[in-house]
């Protein structure tokens, strides 16, 4: 009688793959993986490097944006970095996060004469970048934007006019948030690619942005996608960080996210999740 039995052996711990996408559990043929999860693999790997080199569109996220009356979308600047293409891009990081000299141009245009750097017109400036992945922006952009203004409305908060960066990174909203002279700035940012979610957006949220700020004085608020962090979870940990912020005056490490939800407990103290009760202890 021949052997059907799979070569295929599966992984003790393959019961907790419900509760991550992350590659766990996957088993083993021999010393090697299973054909299927070195397959599926491949495939994500491909869409990774496929959202780093996809260039944003955006005429058509301009439209979007103006089709859901976005604040500011009328008014919307389509500018670029200091990189001038996508390799120089990947290349060198420093030129992600300032404008080229030709968007910076524009920008004063369009802002009027700079003034003091403490006066500021605006409230809140959102800055759409695509940052590692255009494919995070195209399909997350819009629809976020839609959550977190109906969080901040009722605020009244002065909005700058939407700008769209290619080729820029993070800091790049420092001088954006500085020539409009607004208080606080978002960043909305395509996030580097992982092998199960390719289309990651971040936020990063800054009090009196200027250039020179460093990491510590943002904060961040990472995978906002269908699959991770769902539009009005994201929507509503922003506004309570833009209230915050406002208030206090500050972003960075001393403001935390003490909202309801905010910080949430896996297992009871003393138990571990990972470890399956036993009915005879």
């Amino acid at each position: 009688m021949p052997d059907n039995k799979s070569p295929v052996i599966d992984n003790p711990w393959q019961a907790l793959r419900q509760f991550t996408a992350a590659r766990i559990a996957l088993g083993r043929a021999g010393v090697s993986l299973p054909t299927a999860p070195q397959l599926a693999f491949q495939l994500a790997h491909a869409q990774a490097r496929d959202a780093v080199h996809l260039a944003l569109d955006t005429d058509t996220l301009r439209a979007q944006l103006l089709q859901a009356d976005i604040p500011g979308a009328d008014a919307c600047q389509v500018l670029d970095s200091a990189a001038a293409d996508r390799l120089t891009y990947l290349q060198r990081p420093d030129l992600g996060r300032r404008l080229s000299d030709a968007s910076r141009a524009l920008l004063s245009r369009a802002v009027g004469i700079p003034q003091a750097q403490e006066d500021r017109i605006y409230d809140l400036a959102f800055v759409i970048a695509d940052g590692l992945s255009s494919l995070a922006i195209a399909r997350n952009a819009v629809p976020f934007l839609q959550a977190v203004q109906q969080r901040i409305a009722p605020r009244n908060w002065r909005q700058a006019p939407l700008t769209i960066v290619r080729q820029g990174r993070v800091a790049i909203g420092d001088e954006i948030g500085s020539l409009v002279r607004t208080r606080l700035v978002v960043v909305m940012i395509g996030e580097r690619p992982g092998l199960s979610s390719p289309d990651s957006m971040g936020l990063y949220l800054s009090w009196m942005p200027r250039v020179g700020m460093t990491d510590a004085e943002r904060n961040c608020v990472s995978n906002v996608r269908p699959e991770g962090m769902r539009y009005d979870e994201a929507a509503g940990k922003l506004d309570y960080l833009l209230a915050e912020a406002h208030r206090r005056q500050l972003t960075g490490v001393g403001l935390k996210d003490e909202s309801a939800g905010g910080a949430q407990t896996l297992a009871a103290p003393g138990t571990n999740f990972l470890l399956v009760d036993d009915p005879k202890s």
